[in-house]
């Protein structure tokens, strides 16, 4: 009995040690997988916090120029690209809007979307 009982305990710290062994190997061979998958999520956060940064920056140029209500101009942006969408009272707002937005820094393009609706309907 005692040695069926020491054999049981020599296979069982065999067993542990050949564990550790497998575990403590390194992996240099095969780097993980989804290291490309990590790097595009985080390009792909990386440009979602660029686009906001600068549609914030076009939203904070139109609320400060003089004549132009933005208080019903959408601004969407995607990869410097700018898309103003909503109503202006007047043509010559949406022209003045399009110019501002052009003339904030990291702008490359703009496309002005947005409807003339005269003030009070």
């Amino acid at each position: 009995m005692n040695a069926i009982h020491a054999i049981k305990l020599a296979g069982t710290a065999l067993f542990v040690a050949v564990s550790f062994q497998a575990n403590a190997q390194t992996s240099d061979a095969a780097p993980p997988a989804d290291t490309s998958a990590q790097s595009a999520k985080s390009q792909h956060k990386a440009d979602r916090a660029a686009n906001r940064s600068l549609g914030r920056k076009v939203r904070n140029a139109l609320s400060k120029a003089m004549g132009v209500s933005a208080s019903h101009i959408t601004v969407r942006s995607a990869g410097g690209a700018i898309t103003l969408q909503g109503t202006v009272p007047e043509a010559a707002d949406s022209q003045k809007a399009e110019e501002i937005a052009k003339g904030v820094a990291g702008v490359e393009s703009v496309k002005n979307a947005l409807s003339i609706r005269p003030a009070g309907t």
